[in-house]
């Protein structure tokens, strides 16, 4: 593997002088029934989920880094723009694959990394036998599944992807890693594993996007094609640490001297001549505790933090066009679903990991370890508030490019109609005429909260969902058609109309109060009935 991610690196470098050449384009024992509906040849699926991306990092989506691959899908396929995710890593990756609240499958806050695991409950750390992954009845209805890059959703063994359905499996288990080693002195509970055997990178060639990306398409140019697929690939990428192979990084270093602020205006500017934001919705103000550009000293340090953030996005999109090549060549293109997300909004985490970092190391190269934090965040966002962790609209909303040649007819396209992470599951099963099951392994499973996508995939209205539910460590929100009632950790509720202000800047929860108290109520119920802790005033543990 490691020739082969030395030939990519050299490959990614010759292709940016022009277009990257990609671009031109559980247990069997449990009876799944296809609905009468079910296609002749089921469709082929692939699941691709950045990490701590913001709503307009893609080059479709108003961004100024390099993201042909991705670009083409959104050309030739459907963009979302009003898909919510669940606010960070762990919840985020729970409700994709099971089609429920994360609290509903046992992952409420943080994946859990102790030797014993914690109580059971909303907030156990890891899937309970309650919910289903996509992966097992499609594996059970005759589909081939496989998984490529970051679980996040169960550290002890019995919780990895092979035992919850997935046949083949490369990845790191835990949250976040060098992408140029694995630091198991000092994160022992940090393992990479190919399928149930735990796997050491090692050499000078090793990045752990490229790595993701090689085993997605070897699972790809191994599979029995005589069989439908379900591939899920999980980048860790952009998420912190900033690492990039150099000559990435050298395409982007010295482009951010402009700074976060005529960033945040040039990406708004996009956003509303793409069509993706209404004029209506103003940007947001710099966040506070954000600086001025101009008043920064170390504009530098800055610059380069952004150009490797931005590099580790191009490497991202890169792989992806390989997969996308392979699906090409496989002669797969036509009646495969791709879909694109991120989990979370940009993040504006500040790390302190010293004792990973080797003293003068500049961002990006092996041996470093920082993020680019709240200041670059603020621009990820644009044009909203917030990040990761809140239910603002910073640090829910998520870019989703959904591509099927042979059911999704208009190409380039946006929709408007809201969609949730929680929807992506049962969109699975409905392309695969699989019926959700109510029990699994002797288990009773509970309901899905998802919706298909199908609906809009061909181009009619779907019926929206009632109210859609947030919370994470304190944080939460009710969506219910235009209006959003949301709160930060035991600070008050406010209320936003979306229709005219989803960047969240006139709280109208004093002039509309008993629209408030309704959505509230609402949300209150459904907390209790997730045995949210404490009306979502809980103290972190993430």
């Amino acid at each position: 593997m490691e020739g082969m991610a030395a030939m990519n690196r050299r490959e990614f470098m010759r292709g940016v002088a022009g277009t990257v050449a990609a671009a031109s384009l559980g247990t069997r024992g449990n009876a799944f029934a296809q609905s009468p509906e079910s296609p002749t040849k089921p469709p082929n699926i692939v699941v691709i989920l950045a990490d701590d991306m913001g709503y307009c990092d893609l080059g479709c989506y108003g961004s100024e880094i390099s993201t042909p691959n991705l670009d083409g899908l959104a050309n030739s396929g459907l963009r979302f723009t009003h898909t919510y995710n669940a606010a960070r890593c762990c919840p985020s990756r729970a409700a994709l694959l099971t089609g429920l609240y994360p609290h509903q499958a046992g992952m409420g806050d943080m994946v859990s990394t102790v030797k014993k695991s914690a109580s059971p409950g909303p907030y156990q750390g890891y899937l309970n036998r309650q919910c289903v992954t996509i992966a097992e009845p499609l594996r059970a209805a005759g589909y081939r599944t496989y998984m490529s890059g970051k679980w996040h959703v169960g550290e002890k063994p019995e919780y990895w992807p092979r035992k919850r359905g997935f046949d083949r499996y490369f990845g790191l288990i835990s949250g976040a890693s060098s992408y140029f080693e694995l630091l198991k002195e000092e994160f022992p509970h940090r393992v990479m594993v190919r399928d149930d055997e735990p796997y050491m990178p090692e050499g000078d060639h090793f990045y752990m996007t490229d790595a993701f990306s090689d085993n997605a398409v070897r699972f790809l140019e191994e599979h029995d094609q005589s069989k439908p697929f379900m591939l899920y690939l999980a980048y860790t990428a952009p998420h912190w640490p900033l690492h990039a192979w150099p000559e990435d990084i050298a395409r982007y270093q010295g482009k951010y001297m402009m700074g976060w602020d005529a960033l945040r205006e040039q990406r708004y500017k996009r956003l509303l001549e793409l069509g993706i934001i209404n004029p209506k919705w103003a940007l947001s103000p710099r966040d506070e505790e954000v600086p001025a550009w101009d008043s920064v000293d170390n504009k530098e340090d800055w610059d380069l933090r952004m150009a490797v953030y931005a590099a580790m996005i191009s490497r991202m999109d890169y792989g992806i066009g390989r997969v996308l090549e392979t699906l090409r060549k496989m002669g797969a293109e036509e009646n495969t679903l791709v879909l694109f997300l991120s989990d979370n909004g940009g993040c504006h985490e500040r790390i302190r990991k010293d004792k990973l970092a080797r003293p003068g190391a500049k961002p990006g190269e092996r041996g470093s370890y920082v993020a680019y934090e709240r200041n670059w965040a603020n621009a990820s966002n644009t044009p909203f508030r917030l990040f990761k962790h809140w239910c603002h609209e910073g640090g829910i909303s998520t870019s989703m490019i959904a591509r099927w040649p042979k059911r999704i007819r208009e190409k380039g396209a946006l929709t408007h109609q809201v969609a949730h992470i929680t929807d992506i599951m049962p969109t699975c099963l409905d392309l695969a005429g699989v019926k959700y099951p109510e029990t699994f392994n002797g288990n009773a499973i509970t309901p899905t909260a998802g919706k298909s996508l199908v609906p809009i995939f061909e181009g009619k209205t779907r019926e929206p969902h009632e109210r859609l539910y947030w919370e994470h460590e304190g944080n939460r929100a009710i969506r219910e058609g235009q209006w959003k009632l949301v709160a930060q950790k035991k600070g008050d509720w406010e209320l936003y109309d979306l229709e005219a202000d989803r960047t969240e800047l006139h709280n109208l929860a004093k002039d509309q109060p008993d629209k408030a108290s309704e959505l509230y109520k609402a949300w209150d119920a459904w907390a209790e009935g997730c045995g949210v802790n404490a009306k979502g005033e809980r103290d972190s543990n993430g």
